[in-house]
């Protein structure tokens, strides 16, 4: 038998629409199919388009100051990540459609990959409280929910990104990066008190399981246990570093040179200074501090998964 849609309580929503995520020329319908099982759920939504001038941040404030209390983001990690900032230690919680090109977060989260799927995740799935990391490096600061990266991975980035986006002429400047690339001296400090110093050409600090193109570098890294964890890939070789990344295509690999840490507080410093990305957003290149927020952000998820990293916290929605 059918499900009966229409036996829930109207549900005031924000619905931030990113029609420039994904494919384009597929927006309209997304939206006329994400309006038409939100009615079917009852779900009262006042629709904001995002534009290139688009004030997201203003308009979420506007929205939890008015009273809506669940935010819904259908584009993909970038729009989420415009957004989830404002929410953070407010009432509101975040519900996501993934419509854009990778959708990791809605991935790492369990949230299902189609837009009825995910609409009903709205009145069924659990409120998650996880876990959100910050970044300040020299004079800018940034929120991140997946992971933060500095030197080769961050150098890389923009390139991977477009050829994940499907301009593979971005391949050249990709292999040059990493040819060109240098090792850095770090000095690390963790928790504000122990030193570490080592060689290396990249860090990773992550706070999902899943980054990127849906690559999981280690089965621990968990949304929701109150710690960063931090990856050096000391004492390896750019060879060593390409092999790497070639055998983890196909899961996680162990290798005793990438130094693993499980962090509250970390700071950085290196020599040369190496480039810094949070979320794939750019910082000024200093003294790097990372913090761990437990629990600062409520968001609709899918069903428990240990795989995706969650330990035993949630709530289930009304």
């Amino acid at each position: 038998m059918p499900e009966k849609r229409t036996s829930h309580r109207p549900l005031r929503a924000k619905l931030i629409f990113n029609g420039i995520s994904g494919r384009s020329n597929e927006s309209p319908k997304q939206l006329d199919d994400i309006l038409t099982e939100m009615q079917n759920r009852n779900i009262l939504p006042e629709v904001y388009m995002v534009h290139p001038d688009s004030q997201i941040k203003s308009v979420v404030r506007s929205a939890i100051k008015d009273g809506i209390n669940l935010i819904v983001v259908a584009g993909g990690d970038g729009t989420i990540d415009s957004v989830m900032g404002d929410m953070i230690g407010s009432p509101a919680t975040l519900g996501i459609i993934p419509t854009g090109t990778r959708n990791n977060l809605a991935f790492n989260l369990g949230i299902p990959d189609t837009i009825a799927g995910a609409i009903a995740l709205l009145r069924k799935g659990r409120r998650l409280k996880i876990d959100v990391g910050s970044m300040r490096s020299g004079r800018s600061s940034q929120w991140f929910l997946e992971d933060a990266t500095l030197g080769l991975l961050s150098d890389i980035y923009p390139f991977a990104d477009s050829v994940q986006h499907g301009d593979l002429t971005q391949i050249g400047n990709l292999l040059s990066t990493v040819v060109s690339s240098t090792p850095s001296h770090l000095r690390m400090i963790l928790e504000g008190r122990k030193r570490i110093d080592m060689s290396a050409y990249m860090v990773l600090i992550a706070n999902m399981p899943y980054i990127g193109p849906r690559f999981q570098i280690s089965p621990d890294v968990s949304w929701n246990d109150n710690f960063l964890d931090v990856f050096v890939f000391s004492d390896m070789s750019k060879m060593d570093l390409i092999s790497y990344a070639v055998q983890s295509t196909g899961g996680a690999v162990e290798d005793a040179r990438i130094k693993h840490f499980r962090v509250k507080r970390l700071t950085i410093h290196s020599d040369p200074p190496m480039p810094v990305l949070a979320d794939g957003m750019p910082l000024e290149q200093g003294p790097v501090t990372a913090l761990v927020h437990p629990h600062a952000l409520t968001v609709i998820g899918g069903a428990a998964n240990k795989a995706m990293g969650e330990q035993p916290t949630a709530s289930p929605t009304s």
